[in-house]
């Protein structure tokens, strides 16, 4: 068993050098033992993950939004979904919008930017689609030591600011609005403002309270 998946872990290290350092799926769930990940890292393609008798590990990524349920065996991270040899896996298409899991500070401002100019424009036209949400409460990556601000953009709702403390955060970078008790407004654009950083969105309609994979509800503003 153990050459087998040395083999195997050999054959993916050959095959898979020249894959981008950047992330492509995020840790959403470890049970027992899992080597060299925990709950809430990112996870880069070519990645090897051994997962040990009885552990598990669910895998969300933020290009395909494939939410991976993996038992035992080996695991190599894939851009868009795993390949898992001696082992079992479970996968579903989750609702998720890869402009709100994968933005940068530049999209953020602009897309900040523009959502200003089609509010203050007098010329009617069909308004920009924002990047969405499927939850109604957010989970922000972010610095700890700054405040975050949400505010309400199409309509009026009191404004959510956070200073984000080190022991408020998940895993040291989140802030998960749901485990802080709060949430927005299904069908609702928002602002999230952060320093310098604005990142306009939306909640999708149908959007709940409900428990919702993390790779659905994630804005990544660092």
């Amino acid at each position: 068993m153990r050459r087998l998946i040395g083999a195997f872990v050999a054959a993916f290290c050959v095959a898979t050098p020249a894959l981008a350092e950047t992330p492509a799926a995020i840790v959403e769930d470890v049970q027992g033992k899992v080597d060299g990940v925990a709950f809430m890292d990112y996870v880069e393609a070519g990645k090897i993950i051994k997962l040990g008798p009885k552990a598990s590990i669910t895998l969300s990524y933020l290009k395909s939004c494939l939410r991976e349920t993996i038992s035992e065996g080996v695991v190599l991270v894939g851009t868009e979904q795993s390949t898992v040899q001696l082992g079992e896996v479970q996968r579903v298409k989750v609702p998720c919008d890869t402009k709100a899991a994968q933005l940068s500070e530049r999209e953020a401002n602009q897309s900040a930017a523009t959502t200003f100019r089609t509010m203050r424009s007098d010329v009617k036209s069909a308004p920009a689609k924002l990047p969405t949400i499927y939850g109604t409460a957010p989970l922000i990556q972010a610095k700890s030591g700054s405040t975050l601000v949400i505010e309400r953009t199409d309509g009026k709702e009191a404004a959510i600011s956070v200073p984000l403390k080190n022991d408020i955060m998940v895993g040291g970078k989140f802030y998960d609005l749901a485990k802080a008790g709060k949430s927005l407004t299904p069908g609702g654009s928002y602002i999230a403002i952060l320093g310098a950083k604005r990142y306009a969105f939306q909640v999708d309609a149908g959007a709940t309270s409900s428990p919702t994979p993390i790779v659905g509800r994630l804005l990544r503003l660092e």
